[in-house]
């Protein structure tokens, strides 16, 4: 089984990889882990072109690797391999084209539960992987 696991390194994402890892223990050696980091840099394109070229994908790609840093030292307290996916970009969208060219069995994320006005009209990342994806996706509180 592969499993998907996006990661933002928030305390519901870090919930969601122990699900996860669980997973893995229970199934054993035909479970897999990948983790995914995307930000979304569509808000960033007009300040690309006053910096110099590759500065904002560096620095996105930098936060990426640093919330990922409790996630992948989790993986590697239980000694399990794993891959990490960096990815810029609509973050959901991201997700599902993800899990679909991979093949990915199971989709395990955190579900931050915000109730903000924001996410009332335009929905969560939870939400919008739920509704575009057509892998099983668990969401982790």
């Amino acid at each position: 089984m592969k499993i998907l696991v996006p990661s933002d390194g928030s305390d519901c994402a870090l919930r969601a990889l122990d699900y996860a890892i669980h997973l893995v223990n229970l199934l054993g050696t035909d479970a897999s882990i990948t983790l995914i980091s995307v930000h979304d840099d569509a808000g960033l394109k007009h300040v690309k072109k006053h910096f110099p070229k590759g500065t904002v994908v560096d620095f996105l790609h930098d936060l990426s690797v640093k919330e990922l840093k409790s996630s992948r030292h989790k993986l590697d307290k239980f000694s399990l391999d794993y891959e990490v996916i960096i990815k810029t970009g609509h973050v959901a969208g991201e997700i599902v084209k993800v899990a679909k060219s991979g093949k990915f069995d199971l989709i395990v994320m955190g579900a931050k539960g915000r109730s903000t006005f924001s996410d009332l009209l335009i929905g969560s990342v939870a939400q919008r992987v739920l509704s575009a994806t057509h892998a099983p996706v668990t969401l982790i509180k």
